[in-house]
């Protein structure tokens, strides 16, 4: 862990990482329980959203030369419609709500804090653009049911991790994503549930 280092982006500058970025989704989304069948050329497509806004950030990790870990945030406003919506449809203020995309981090290098860290700046990134712009933060996990087929018997979901940051699960906040499961050459449809916290 001594030799790892961290660099921060935002709007356009998240370009020249962006490939690191998509092979490092591939890699942690492969497993469950997302279980994505990922290309480069879709990721790479799916992330311009984070280059065209102006207060997009991302925060990554390096070991050497290779992206090992790394987090996105976005105002919701300027995110894709499917992650929009909810929100909208609830009678949210959407400009008041910043988004986090993935927070990913390699099997090696969990468990040494890196998962509050990314927690931590972007958190820190949403409030610094004062004290009334952006009013709650959330994110979306997949949601796989009871007892799918392809779960390791040693899985553990991150819900106890995202409690002690501070979230609460929304189940009433539910949208759906699109992308091939392993093994399959079509996407399909995964059901997803919000997390929310307000912003100090």
């Amino acid at each position: 862990m001594d030799n790892l280092t961290f660099l921060s982006k935002s709007g356009r500058g998240i370009e020249s990482v962006l490939h690191d970025l998509a092979q490092l989704r591939i890699t942690v989304f492969h497993d469950y329980p997302y279980l994505y069948e990922g290309s480069v050329d879709y990721e790479m497509e799916y992330l311009k959203v984070y280059l065209k806004s102006d207060r997009s950030f991302l925060f990554a990790v390096y070991d050497g030369d290779r992206m090992v870990g790394a987090t996105t945030c976005i105002p919701l406003a300027d995110e894709a419609s499917e992650v929009r919506k909810p929100f909208e449809d609830a009678g949210f203020n959407v400009q008041s709500i910043f988004y986090f995309g993935e927070s990913i981090l390699l099997p090696e290098y969990r468990g040494s804090g890196i998962g509050h860290r990314f927690f931590d700046e972007r958190e820190a990134h949403a409030t610094s653009f004062g004290t009334y712009a952006y009013e709650l933060s959330c994110f979306c996990s997949v949601d796989r049911g009871e007892s799918h087929p392809a779960e390791p018997a040693n899985y553990r979901p991150n819900d106890a991790f995202w409690i002690k940051r501070g979230y609460i699960k929304e189940p009433g906040l539910r949208t759906y994503m699109s992308w091939p499961d392993l093994g399959e050459s079509e996407s399909s449809l995964k059901p997803m549930i919000f997390w929310t916290k307000k912003l100090d």
